[in-house]
C-alpha cells in the first residue's frame, strides 16, 4: 500500500509549468543493480511512464544509489547552469527523494520537497511493528522540514513560478 496516489500527476503538472518556463529539468532514473531489483534497465521498475517522459534535450541522470549527487555529474551540472534551487519530486519519500534533499542541503542548494508530488509504501520495521505510507511520509517530510528543504505543495511552486 502507498500514499498521494496522485503524485504523478502532480509531476505531470510541474513538468509542465516548468517547460512553459523555460526553466531547466533534471530526469534522475535509478537503475538498480542487484540481480533481483526491478529497476534493472531490463527490469519492470525501469521505465518512465509516458506522463513523465523526457523531452529532447532535457538531461537524463542515471543513478546506481539513493542520492542522485553520488556517482553522477548532477552537482557538476546544476553548478554549470548556476542552480542554486532545486525542487524535488519523485520515488520514493523515505528512500531516494529524502537521501537525495539531505544531501542537496548539505551541499548547499535551496531544496524544495513537494510534498504531494512524492510517495512511499508502507513497511515493516526490524521490530516486526508495520508502519503505513503516510506515516511513514509524513515522518519524513517533518525530518527534512526547515534543516534541509522547504516544504511545499504543487500549488506552492506554481505560484511561486507566477504560474498563476
Amino acid at each position: 500500500m502507498r500514499n498521494n496516489v496522485g503524485a504523478e500527476a502532480r509531476i505531470a503538472e510541474l513538468l509542465a509549468v516548468f517547460r512553459s518556463k523555460q526553466a531547466c529539468v533534471f530526469h534522475i532514473r535509478h537503475a538498480g543493480t542487484a540481480p533481483d531489483s526491478s529497476f534493472r534497465p531490463d527490469g519492470p521498475g525501469y521505465p518512465v511512464r509516458e506522463d513523465a517522459q523526457e523531452l529532447p534535450g532535457e538531461p537524463v541522470i542515471v543513478k546506481h544509489v539513493n542520492s542522485a549527487f553520488i556517482g553522477t555529474d548532477l552537482e557538476d551540472r546544476l553548478t554549470i547552469a548556476g542552480i542554486r534551487n532545486v525542487v524535488i519530486v519523485g520515488a520514493t519519500t523515505n528512500h531516494c527523494v529524502e537521501t537525495t534533499t539531505r544531501m542537496a542541503g548539505n551541499l548547499g542548494y535551496d531544496a524544495k520537497l513537494v510534498r504531494d508530488a512524492t510517495w512511499t509504501f508502507e513497511r515493516t520495521g526490524p521490530d516486526g511493528d508495520k508502519y503505513d505510507a503516510e506515516s511513514i511520509h509524513a515522518m519524513t517530510l517533518s525530518n527534512l522540514s526547515e534543516e534541509f528543504a522547504e516544504i511545499l505543495t504543487t500549488a506552492d511552486v506554481i505560484a511561486r513560478l507566477g504560474a498563476r
